[in-house]
């Protein structure tokens, strides 16, 4: 999500987190790490066919990219108009699907030429954004997770995503779809949740603190928002807003 006047989580909404790593806990291990535009202020992360796609925010800085993993140089870019901020994204066969945070927005590119060829409207505030074999996923900041059909945006149902004890957790934002499961990033937080598609159960939740050494960090907006997987090498990557490394990672048992 983007610069709001919440800068930390609520104490409830953390302590939710610590009662499901206490009965889930996943830790990490970095495989890899890579360079990372330090002024991208990453909102969407996906892995296509050998290069990132990024969605950056912050109004008059928004854009479209596409990353070289190794090098971390923008290929190709294209800037969103000064009243979007942009937010999620995925893929969607040859397309791209970007949404905006408060502009009830969605773009739909071509994934090579990055053109426009449509927009959706969708009610609400637009965060993250992915998509299992037949429907889109957002969320939009709350603990609730829509499937939408993706030739209209229209909304087919929703999920709340809870704990064990029903639980609910808000500020869902930057989204995956691995292995038949959703991973969310809880904003301000050092969380990834796993969550059941069908229910809406935290399955797990993987760790990451201390990933990065905050000292390379400025500012309170400089946090986790990121998550690509590439299917075909088993990869997963994870970054931030703002910040200067990605990582591959591999998600240990703890």
């Amino acid at each position: 999500m983007a610069r709001m006047t919440r800068y930390t989580l609520a104490a409830a909404i953390l302590c939710t987190i610590a009662a499901v790593i206490s009965g889930h806990p996943y830790s990490y291990q970095i495989v890899h790490t890579y360079p990372h535009d330090p002024k991208a202020f990453t909102q969407g992360l996906i892995y296509v066919d050998g290069h990132l796609y990024e969605s950056t925010g912050l109004d008059g800085h928004s854009s479209l990219r596409m990353v070289d993993l190794t090098t971390g140089k923008v290929l190709q870019k294209h800037d969103l108009p000064s009243e979007y901020f942009g937010e999620g994204l995925t893929e969607w066969g040859s397309t791209l699907i970007q949404l905006t945070w408060k502009a009830h927005t969605a773009f739909v590119y071509d994934r090579f030429s990055f053109r426009v060829l449509k927009t959706f409207h969708y009610d609400g505030e637009g965060w993250g954004l992915t998509h299992d074999s037949t429907n889109l996923i957002m969320s939009d900041g709350t603990s609730y997770l829509r499937f939408l059909e993706p030739s209209s945006f229209r909304v087919t149902r929703k999920i709340h995503v809870i704990d064990d004890s029903g639980h609910p957790f808000d500020n869902l934002n930057e989204l995956e779809f691995i292995s038949g499961e959703i991973y969310a990033n809880v904003w301000h937080s050092d969380e990834i949740l796993q969550i059941s598609p069908q229910t809406g159960k935290v399955l797990g939740v993987i760790d990451l603190h201390g990933i990065i050494d905050t000292r390379e960090l400025e500012g309170g907006d400089a946090v986790l928002n990121g998550i690509a997987y590439d299917p075909a090498n088993n990869r997963l990557f994870v970054t931030g807003k703002l910040w200067p490394s990605l990582f591959e990672i591999r998600i240990l048992p703890r």
